[in-house]
């Protein structure tokens, strides 16, 4: 078997192969990329919103809050490709007399 009959058509199959694998992680990277920045912009209006006393309900993801006398500090959690992102935000609780937190 000293021919090279063949190898052409291997060769263009690993190399297609090869290829796709490679675009699938750049959008799997993409997809992760985004959920990070959704991670970001949940956890910071979720923490707006419980410090001046408003429910917050996320999109995607979930939401964790802690509260202390001047902080409130939310970490968001979104489900991504290539993990779970993380974010954590912290704004100023605001004093709302009559509101219920």
């Amino acid at each position: 078997m000293n021919d090279d009959e063949g190898s052409v058509t291997i060769e263009a199959a690993f190399g297609i192969a090869v290829l796709v694998m490679v675009a699938a992680m750049i959008v799997a990277a993409l997809a992760t990329l985004a959920a990070q920045i959704q991670a970001v912009d949940t956890a910071g209006a979720a923490a707006r919103a419980h410090a001046i006393g408003e429910g917050f309900e996320p999109a995607r993801g979930t939401v964790s809050v802690s509260e202390n006398d001047a902080w409130v500090e939310v970490q968001a959690k979104v489900p991504a490709p290539l993990g779970t992102m993380v974010a954590t935000a912290r704004f100023p609780a605001e004093n709302t007399a009559g509101a219920s937190r």
